[in-house]
C-alpha cells in the first residue's frame, strides 16, 4: 500500500483550496464569505470532521459485513466544540445512528468498533508534523 499524499493547491481565488491525492481524487476546501472566502467547499474543520465521519461509517460496515451482523445503514453526525472551546484542547462530539435489526449485544460490539477505526486513533493519538518551506 502506498503512502497517502495529498497536495492542497492555492491559487487565484481567496481561500479556495483544490486538493488532489495519489489515487487520482480532487476535493476543495473554502471559507464562508463573512471571512472573505467564497463558501464554495466545506472549511477544514468540516473536512476533518467529515474524515472521522467517513472512516467511522465504512469501519462499522466493513466489520458488519465480515461478522454477517445485520446493519442497514450508518449515520454519523459530528461536532467540533460544541458547547464552546474548552479550556484545553477541543472536543469532538460523535453520534452514531445504526439501521437494522442488531441485538444490543452487535450494538455495543459496534460502539467499540467505532471507537477503534484508525482516523479516531489517529486522532487521539499523538501526532508529530514535520513541515519545511520549499521556496
Amino acid at each position: 500500500m502506498s503512502t497517502a499524499t495529498v497536495k492542497a493547491l492555492l491559487q487565484d481565488t481567496p481561500y479556495r483550496v483544490i486538493f488532489t491525492d495519489d489515487l487520482g481524487n480532487s476535493w476543495a476546501a473554502d471559507e464562508p464569505e463573512e471571512v472573505g472566502g467564497g463558501n464554495t467547499a466545506p472549511t477544514p474543520d468540516r473536512l476533518l470532521l467529515a474524515s472521522l465521519g467517513a472512516c467511522t461509517a465504512i469501519t462499522l460496515q466493513m466489520v458488519a459485513t465480515r461478522r454477517q451482523l445485520p446493519l442497514q445503514g450508518v449515520q454519523v453526525e459530528l461536532q467540533l466544540n460544541p458547547e464552546g472551546k474548552p479550556e484545553n484542547g477541543n472536543m469532538i462530539t460523535r453520534r452514531i445512528k445504526v439501521k437494522g435489526a442488531l441485538s444490543p449485544e452487535q450494538q455495543a460490539q459496534l460502539l467499540k468498533v467505532a471507537n477503534s477505526c484508525p482516523i479516531h486513533k489517529l486522532l487521539t493519538g499523538e501526532i508529530h508534523i514535520a513541515t519545511e518551506l520549499v521556496v
